[in-house]
């Protein structure tokens, strides 16, 4: 049904509500020909009061076919103004002597109000009982028979989508909640049945086909019970994200997914506050560099949800930032097709180039002007960057120093940088490239005042080239799964846990500091590697084999959070610590430094970035290549240092 069609029913409704309000009042004793001039009087005066009210504030531009309780709060609150109106008008033309509505009760403007209610609600309202009505006829086609485990507002909203779309072959039988208070209530018909451990019962007796875990906030101890239990009875198993997953989004029937690591080793859910975050983003002009990567991405994902003015997706892999422009821009046209309005979306430029290229980079800053820096583009792997150093140095510390230089040219207010917790006492050169990275930062906060941040956190679950894809190569291969070493550790994040929290440092900072977030505790790689292997199907050691292949250069089996030094404090967040003193702690010749390493890595000279990250970074020691000579990047030929073996024995002071 259309609006007019509406506005036609209403208008009926309308012309008849006074007769039957005074018919209510009177208690049926009703002498018509006594009130009829008056009642008509009184008609007219209702109609048009109500309907002015109604059209003015776009009732009918509303689409009832999806109506719930906020539309029906929302005809309460626009009765509630008829009945005030009508009552104040009735009441003034009632005192006039001999007036036209003399006879008529004081209470009829009430009693019209709450049958308009009732009527015009109910009326729309129907709409969703004869489709519930066509549903359960629906229902009887062939389907998947579900239990939901989780009776919460993600379970309700769940099984909602399901009665709503039977097409989609779900028949939802029954809930699993482990609050004692919801056992044998029953939620839109469907009954809750009992905890978890009531689950091999119930898949028998019900006949379950599938078990749907929608519990998006829980820890990943319990998603391992319950994926546990639902093993032992051999029953199909899904879930719904986590809560990061699907952040303002709403549950739908096509979120379910296969049970992930992710889902086993998630912790707690992290209260952020993503006002704050939208308030601070809003109408701003954003940067990210690296905006095609596991972290870039998502930071895209989630700064377009906080409705900047305009975004800047800068990175140098043109297939990864086009794949991320194509999804934020599928955004909108979904949002177009649901008839909702698009018009909050931020304007997309994309610009392709490498931070290690200042000229470039100048060129997007005087196009672009951004307000603000989210700066992700970094060489992250360890054993590669072990091998080409040069590499590291280039990217990870000229490329931070060029947007330095240029935010600090530009003015550029806040400036946010990704960092690792592997820039703590660390035993490669990625970790000490990306510490070298972190005092740059620190330093043009010094100079400038400006909220420039570092942010340290430590591995990221599915971001591309990290342990989760590449165990999942090998257990589709058959094997085996190949771990370091059976003691490393390491702390892991989800992608959006990560870039929330990221996002929620940009606020919290206010320059020169670096903030910690909170990893948890650190997991077992070969745990890791276990529970992945079960997730496929597979029996550890007899269908698929974990093998020990010894550390890695570079690699060690404990990442630490702490430098030597350093004051950690908390945050005004939980899950967040900010190094109060870290500024104060940067070296005095940083800049000297920095510019011979830059040098260092564009003529290749391995052993001199090694020797002059040890220079720079407190703890670091390097292994030097073998009988290579350090040459001095000044005079390019005069011998800055000798090695043999892993040892200096002639080191030559660079000369002013």
């Amino acid at each position: 049904m259309r609006n007019r069609h509406w506005l036609i029913l209403d208008i009926i409704i309308f012309a008849n509500t006074p007769l039957l309000a005074l018919i209510l009042r009177l208690d049926g004793r009703l002498a018509l020909e006594a009130y009829l001039s008056d009642l008509a009087v009184a008609t007219i005066l209702f109609l048009l009061v109500k309907q002015f009210i109604l059209w003015s504030s776009g009732f009918y531009r509303r689409y009832w076919r999806y109506a719930s309780i906020e539309e029906l709060t929302y005809i309460a609150m626009l009765m509630a103004a008829a009945i005030v109106i009508q009552s104040f008008c009735f009441d003034v033309i009632h005192d006039i002597p001999n007036s036209v509505l003399s006879r008529l009760p004081r209470s009829l403007p009430l009693i019209d109000g709450l049958l308009s209610f009732i009527l015009i609600g109910g009326l729309r309202f129907s709409i969703k009982a004869v489709e519930r009505a066509n549903q359960k006829r629906a229902a009887f086609n062939p389907s998947q028979r579900v239990l939901i485990v989780g009776a919460g507002n993600a379970g309700v909203s769940l099984l909602q989508e399901m009665q709503t779309n039977p097409q989609q072959g779900f028949q939802p039988v029954a809930f699993i909640d482990d609050d004692p208070q919801k056992l044998h209530a029953h939620i839109r018909g469907v009954p809750v049945v009992g905890d978890r451990h009531k689950i091999p019962d119930v898949v028998k007796s019900l006949q379950i086909h599938k078990v749907i875990i929608a519990m998006p906030t829980v820890a990943g101890k319990v998603i391992r019970e319950i994926v546990d239990i639902c093993k032992a009875t051999g029953i199909q198993t899904s879930t719904l994200p986590g809560i990061h997953e699907i952040l303002n989004g709403r549950v739908r029937v096509d979120s379910i997914r296969d049970v992930r690591i992710e889902d086993l080793l998630r912790r707690e859910p992290i209260q952020t506050d993503i006002g704050q975050v939208a308030e601070f983003l809003k109408g701003k002009r954003v940067l990210i560099t690296g905006a095609g990567g596991s972290i870039g991405s998502e930071l895209c994902r989630q700064i377009y949800k906080c409705c900047p003015a305009e975004m800047m997706l800068m990175g140098h892999g043109e297939n990864s930032v086009f794949n991320i422009q194509q999804e934020l821009e599928q955004l909108v046209q979904a949002l177009k097709a649901e008839g909702k309005s698009a018009s909050y979306a931020p304007s997309l430029h994309i610009f392709i180039g490498d931070i290690r290229y200042r000229d470039r980079l100048k060129h997007a800053f005087e196009r672009f002007q951004p307000d603000v820096i989210f700066h992700a583009a970094a060489h992250k792997h360890v054993p590669l960057m072990e091998l080409n150093s040069p590499e590291a140095i280039t990217n990870n510390v000229l490329g931070t120093k060029n947007l330095l230089d240029l935010a600090l040219q530009y003015n550029i207010q806040h400036f946010v940088m990704i960092s690792t917790d592997k820039a703590v006492n660390p035993t490669n050169v990625m970790g000490a490239s990306k510490r070298v990275a972190e005092m740059l930062v620190l330093q043009a906060a010094k100079k400038s005042g400006l909220s420039y941040v570092a942010v340290r956190f430590g591995n990221v679950l599915g971001s591309r080239g990290s342990v989760v894809p590449t165990f999942t190569k090998q257990i589709l291969a058959g094997g085996p799964v190949t771990v370091t070493h059976p003691e490393i550790r390491r702390y892991f994040m989800t992608i959006p846990e990560a870039v929330q929290l990221v996002l929620q440092a940009a606020v919290i900072g206010h320059g020169g500091e670096v903030l910690m977030l909170n990893m948890g505790q650190p997991v077992k790689i070969v745990d890791l590697a276990k529970e992945l292997i079960r997730l496929c199907g597979y029996e550890v050691n007899k269908d698929i084999e974990i093998v020990f292949t010894g550390l890695r250069p570079g690699e060690k089996l404990f990442e630490e959070l702490f430098i030597e030094g350093e004051e950690y404090e908390p945050t005004e967040h939980e899950k967040l610590l900010v190094v109060k003193n870290a500024s104060r702690i940067v070296p005095e010749n940083l800049n000297i430094t920095v510019e011979d390493l830059c040098k260092a890595a564009a003529k290749n000279h391995t052993n001199l970035i090694l020797f002059l990250l040890e220079q720079l970074v407190p703890g670091y020691k390097p292994k030097y290549l073998e009988n290579h000579l350090l040459v001095d990047t000044v005079t390019n030929n005069n011998l800055l240092a000798e090695t043999k073996g892993n040892i200096i024995v002639k080191v030559k002071p660079r000369s002013a």
